[in-house]
């Protein structure tokens, strides 16, 4: 990130005041990114970051990778036969895509070769079988075999709060492979934490249906519920989703082989991160009174539900942000590849402001922070001494 870019995103993000925009409608198309060398970093941010939109990268952006150079025959379907030799005994997650569990799919566990049998079955049977269309998901190849050159992080995705916490603590991450028949699909669902994040197909197609923020809010159906499936004709009934007809279109985006697709926050159905603890309150406000430490419970299902509470999303600024103000201390230069010194100084200003947020909200205000280091106002001072340095000329 170059400076003007920099003063250019702050001040977009100072402008967006507190409000809560209404609801979106979706551009009549998705823009295509084909050169990538006529494609910085600081087009990423003006043309789709800012204005939270989406977008396709043309295959051009993932041809080097080696996931697309050896899991892929020169058919351009799944090599099964290297994908088994390098990962045959891993167990993998997968899941039923024709069984509902609330909004998602149940899982179950099998081998990667088990599970390849199963989709070779699959195919010779006409795209069908008795134990439904099965989808691997959410397998973290990358976490468990760090040194495979599966992908090149894309300049435009380099400042990763989520991967970067994670990755500091050795335990996680939110990079995943998913592979299926044709026929296997994710339900309707928003990205963890509010996040945009970005998916690359290593071959095949993939049809995407995506709603601008605010819009999944005329999808629920009349008990408040998101839908499971937004292509299903039970939200064409009035009476169920009495507010189905303010929705506009979905944005339609068909993925080919090697394309990028950036969507952006607040896409598909989001919110549930900022929401959660409200539902949570809610849900149990009846023991408020008689519940002993209620606010501390509050915590504990919160983080069953969202897989985050109150201390460790603290934590998880903590990390970034020490991570950036190194970067600041360093005085690192800009080298048009990865985090530079403007990419921290932009970071830290978010940073700032979430954290002053998460310090003035009452129910943060009830956690115990005494074993924090540092604590979390004297952090908050850090951050916005760096950012008035940074703002120097």
């Amino acid at each position: 990130m170059d400076r003007e870019t920099r003063a250019l995103a702050d001040s977009h993000f100072r402008g967006l005041g507190v409000d809560v925009p209404g609801v979106g409608q979706a551009p009549g198309r998705v823009a295509f990114v084909s050169e990538p060398g006529a494609f910085s970093y600081a087009d990423f941010v003006r043309g789709f970051l800012l204005p939270n939109l989406p977008c396709v990268f043309s295959s051009a952006f993932t041809q080097g990778w080696g996931s697309r150079r050896r899991w892929v025959t020169p058919a351009g379907r799944p090599d099964f036969d290297h994908l088994l030799r390098t990962y045959g005994d891993v167990v993998v997650p997968v899941a039923n895509c024709g069984v509902q569990e609330y909004n998602s799919n149940p899982k179950e566990h099998m081998t990667l070769r088990d599970y390849i049998t199963y989709w070779k079955e699959y195919i010779q049977a006409g795209y069908s079988s008795p134990r439904g269309c099965l989808y691997l998901k959410d397998w973290h190849l990358c976490r468990d075999f760090p040194v495979e050159d599966v992908f090149t992080l894309p300049v435009y995705f380099s400042s990763d709060w989520l991967n970067e916490f994670w990755d500091a603590l050795d335990v996680d991450d939110y990079r995943f492979v998913y592979a299926g028949p044709a026929g296997s699909w994710s339900p309707f669902h928003a990205d963890i934490f509010r996040s945009f994040s970005w998916s690359v197909n290593v071959c095949g197609r993939k049809k995407w249906l995506l709603f601008p923020p605010g819009q999944e809010e005329a999808l629920r159906d009349r008990h408040g519920n998101l839908p499971y499936d937004v292509t299903s004709p039970a939200l064409c009934d009035t009476h169920l989703h009495p507010r189905n007809q303010l929705a506009g279109p979905p944005l339609e985006i068909t993925q080919e082989a090697g394309e990028m697709v950036f969507v952006p926050s607040g896409w598909h159905h989001q919110v549930h991160n900022l929401q959660e603890l409200c539902a949570v309150q809610e849900e149990v406000s009846e023991w408020r009174d008689s519940m002993p430490d209620w606010h501390h419970h509050c915590q504990v299902i919160m983080r069953s539900c969202s897989g985050i509470n109150f201390e460790e999303f603290y934590h998880f600024l903590k990390v970034i942000a020490e991570k950036r103000l190194l970067v600041l201390r360093e005085a690192a230069a800009e080298d048009g590849a990865g985090l530079g010194f403007e990419q921290a100084a932009f970071d830290v200003g978010r940073i700032t402001e979430v954290l002053a947020s998460l310090v003035a909200h009452p129910d943060f205000q009830r956690v115990d922070t005494s074993a924090f280091s540092p604590q979390p106002k004297e952090l908050l001072q850090q951050l916005r001494e760096a950012v008035d340095a940074a703002a120097a000329p």
